[in-house]
């Protein structure tokens, strides 16, 4: 009978071992992503709040933190807080037009618009999506940027002021669709003068400027 025990307790130890060998890596891995998983919903409630919050629903678009990793839509991340606000308005009472913008902004109160923007202002600028495709076209787009005399309202490190937005670090396509918005009149700042630079710019430079744009420190 103990030797019964005793070759018991020897199979048991092996097959222990045997079951740690193989599936021990996957549950320390297991382990360290729920460790690593709970440090993040500590650190966003402490910083953020409860989640979700309002801006979470803005991340499939504009990404986390308001940093877009799809150079299609636009970064929020480090811009004015009353552009932002602005632009939101604009979305919501129909003077500025996105099929989805349009209804989101008009579902969101005043309070709620205020604390988007407030949101994004606070959060640091990263880097817009990698493209190695538009090398060739960066020396040309900054040569256009100090042509048209661009610094002059979006500073010269595109940084944004109190004239204009932050471009710098902008989606090279999102920037691409404003500036032709802007040249067809399908999209109109209050003093018109965008419509009237992005009215002189060619397809070229348009591409040109975008690229650089895009590829700017953050």
């Amino acid at each position: 009978m103990k030797r019964i025990i005793r070759t018991a307790t020897a199979l048991a130890a092996v097959s222990a071992a045997a079951f740690a060998g193989v599936y021990g890596p996957e549950m320390w891995q297991g382990y360290r992503f729920t460790q690593n998983l709970d440090a993040h919903d500590a650190h966003y409630q402490a910083s953020v709040g409860p989640w979700p919050q309002l801006q979470d629903t803005c991340a499939l678009c504009h990404g986390a933190n308001g940093q877009a990793a799809n150079a299609r839509y636009p970064a929020l991340a480090g811009q004015q807080a009353a552009y932002l606000e602005a632009q939101l308005r604009a979305f919501a009472q129909g003077r500025r037009h996105s099929p989805t913008m349009e209804a989101l902004a008009a579902s969101l109160s005043d309070e709620q618009i205020k604390r988007l923007a407030d949101y994004y202002a606070k959060q640091p600028p990263g880097p817009g999506e990698p493209d190695g495709n538009v090398k060739a076209l960066e020396a040309q787009g900054k040569t256009v940027f100090a042509a048209k005399g661009c610094a002059a309202c979006h500073g010269n490190e595109a940084a944004g002021g109190p004239l204009a937005p932050r471009i710098a670090g902008q989606g090279r396509f999102y920037l691409a669709d404003q500036l032709h918005g802007f040249k067809q009149g399908s999209r109109r700042d209050p003093g018109q003068a965008m419509n009237a630079m992005a009215a002189g710019l060619s397809e070229a430079d348009i591409d040109a400027v975008s690229a650089w744009l895009g590829g700017q420190a953050r």
